[in-house]
């Protein structure tokens, strides 16, 4: 796997936003793993679960981490599509991109209320297919 994006899946915008990546990923490139599964501290320990429910984060093939919008930038990429995601990287753009991401993440169930009247995903409602 190139990328391997740890995301939340109680969250209705994060979990429909990885079932578009990966209707792109057509070569499997990346693999999505939900920071709630049961035994994803056993699968990777390397993993800070708390603080992946603060920040996206995501592992490159080569073992270095990616977090938040970074995260978002490198796949979205990969796949070729959103490439105006790169501009939240330009370096006079990424300080404020960046705040603006983490007041996204920390309200997310909120905002996802708020687009799809749906605040979390539960009783296996929101599965990727």
């Amino acid at each position: 796997m190139e990328l391997t994006i740890f995301y939340d899946g109680t969250c209705p915008l994060c979990l429909n936003e990885m079932q578009q990546l990966k209707r792109y990923d057509s070569l499997n490139r990346i693999d999505l793993e939900d920071i709630n599964a049961d035994d994803i501290k056993l699968r990777f320990p390397d993993l800070d679960v708390v603080r992946a429910n603060t920040v996206l984060h995501g592992l490159q093939a080569d073992g270095s981490w990616l977090y938040g919008l970074d995260v978002t930038a490198k796949a979205w990429g990969m796949m070729g599509k959103h490439r105006w995601i790169k501009l939240l990287r330009m370096p006079v753009i990424k300080p404020i991109a960046d705040v603006a991401y983490l007041a996204f993440a920390r309200n997310r169930y909120r905002v996802s209320y708020l687009l799809t009247g749906q605040k979390r995903c539960s009783n296996g409602t929101c599965n990727i297919k």
